[in-house]
Formats: structure tokens, sequence, C-alpha cells
């Protein structure tokens, strides 16, 4: 037995460190479904994104529009908590 083998037999290597858990910074807000107050969400959107009313429309009838990309979480949660009020369901991404 040589002095390299009982040394790793007393001190086996060490296991990897785990990866530390990122937390997510940025968030893009998705407008999963505008629900029964259309013109309310188109409003909403409307004053969130500074679109004009038509654009704003053009933007909610889309399939699962991005309102917002990369705001941060407590911006995500304000505009979700606006959209949401009016009926809308939203997911952040």
């Amino acid at each position: 037995m040589t002095a390299t083998n009982r040394s790793d037999r007393l001190n086996p290597p060490l296991a990897a460190a785990p990866a530390a858990v990122v937390e997510q910074t940025e968030f893009d807000v998705v407008l999963a479904n505008v629900g029964d107050k259309k013109l309310d969400v188109v409003k909403v959107v409307k004053n969130i994104t500074g679109a004009s009313l038509m654009d704003a429309k053009k933007l909610v009838e889309s399939p699962k529009p991005t309102i917002k990309e990369k705001v941060s979480k407590e911006d995500a949660a304000k505009v979700k908590a606006e959209l949401e009020a009016v009926g809308a369901t939203v997911e952040l991404k």
C-alpha cells in the first residue's frame, strides 16, 4: 500500500458542491387570457405600454401577447395585479 492510496481512503474526494440556485431577476409578463372585460384589459394594457388604443387592442387580441419584457420582479407583480384586477389571466415567465 502506498501513501497515496492510503490518503485516498482516509480523505475521499469531496463531492462537487451543489450549484447555487440562481434566482430569476427579470420577468416577462404574458397575457394568458383576456377574460370577460376585454375593453378594460385593453385600457390597462394601453396605460402600461404607452401604446395607442388601437395598438393595445391589437396586442390584446394576439395569441399570448407579451405585455412587458425583462422587468423586475416588483414591476412584473404590479403589472400582473393591474391586469388581474380587470379579469385577465397573466403568466410571469
